[in-house]
């Protein structure tokens, strides 16, 4: 029998895109990101210099593994680029595959990059407004495109998981990097076909 949780509300900060409160906190800084960008070498000379820029942050009211419950949050991702890369969330499949996901842009500009095993790419934007359905078995990841921080509010079902494993391995099939002033999907050149 599953754990029964008491009702409970929290702020969602629309002029901010911030989580007024939350359970858990998590801070990704490059050097946990290294291999989920595709240009390695420049990321590695940021980090010989001795920085190591946060690229994004989450924030989240995460509940008991089970089903029916559902976790939701606000992520952060930074405005910044590495070499010409947009900075990134790592992405990620869901470990239980028919977990859909939500997103909601709250603040900033970004796409969203999505996959799925069999080869289907989706790119779209997210924007304060937007209301991005990513649906079961797609990988997905949100990309920053602007010059402020890109805010988002996301929900899932609690069990669902994260397969940060798969992309590690095998790469996103699209990147998104900056071309003459301006965003560009682009072909992943690092990516593992499979």
């Amino acid at each position: 029998m599953s754990q029964i949780l008491k009702p409970y509300s929290t702020v969602l900060n629309f002029e901010t895109g911030a989580l007024e409160s939350f359970k858990k906190k998590g801070q990704v800084k490059l050097s946990g990101l290294m291999e989920f960008f595709s240009d390695r070498e420049t990321a590695d000379e940021v980090l010989s210099r001795g920085e190591d820029p946060v690229v994004y942050e989450v924030f989240e009211h995460s509940q008991p593994e089970v089903n029916g419950q559902i976790n939701f949050g606000v992520t952060i991702i930074y405005p910044g680029k590495v070499g010409n890369e947009y900075y990134l969330t790592r992405g990620h499949y869901h470990t239980k595959e028919t977990a859909a996901e939500l997103y909601i842009g709250l603040s900033g500009e970004g796409m969203m990059i999505m996959q799925t095993k069999g080869g289907q790419v989706s790119n779209l934007p997210i924007r304060p407004g937007d209301v991005v359905y990513v649906p079961p078995f797609w990988a997905h990841r949100t990309v920053n495109l602007g010059k402020e921080k890109l805010s988002f509010f996301f929900a899932y079902p609690s069990d669902g998981g994260h397969d940060y494993d798969a992309i590690r391995q095998r790469g996103f099939a699209k990147i998104v990097i900056e071309e003459k002033g301006r965003p560009k999907v682009v072909d992943n050149p690092k990516f593992i076909k499979g």
